[in-house]
């Protein structure tokens, strides 16, 4: 499998600075398996971006943290359907040992370019 990040990107400001989001919904519920975290938290991700006039397409570089890296082909396959096809932002993958509520797997934190809006 490819890997889901660059090495390298170079990114036009100005930047947008995403906290680290959790996977829980709109409704507060929080999916029981890594890939459905993942893709909360993308989904997550994207409404605040879209608040910004951005999307996914925009991210530039990506911090994931998961809890067990036991997880990590389950969290690159969904992460592979999450990002828009082709798109590869600089990533960081860091192994924690817990995260502020205990059913959370998986958390993500970005930055991306609005580049000139």
């Amino acid at each position: 499998m490819a890997k889901p990040y660059s090495d390298a990107l170079v990114a036009p400001g100005p930047l947008l600075f995403l906290s680290g989001q959790f996977p829980v919904s709109s409704d507060g519920e929080v999916p029981g398996d890594v890939a459905g975290q993942t893709r909360q938290v993308f989904t997550n991700m994207e409404r605040l971006l879209a608040g910004h006039g951005a999307d996914l397409g925009d991210l530039v570089k990506i911090t994931y943290y998961l809890r067990h890296i036991t997880d990590l082909d389950e969290f690159r396959s969904a992460l592979s359907d999450c990002l828009p096809r082709g798109h590869r932002p600089a990533g960081t993958l860091v192994e924690v040992s817990g995260l502020v509520d205990p059913r959370y797997l998986v958390q993500v934190e970005g930055i991306a370019s609005l580049g000139e809006r």
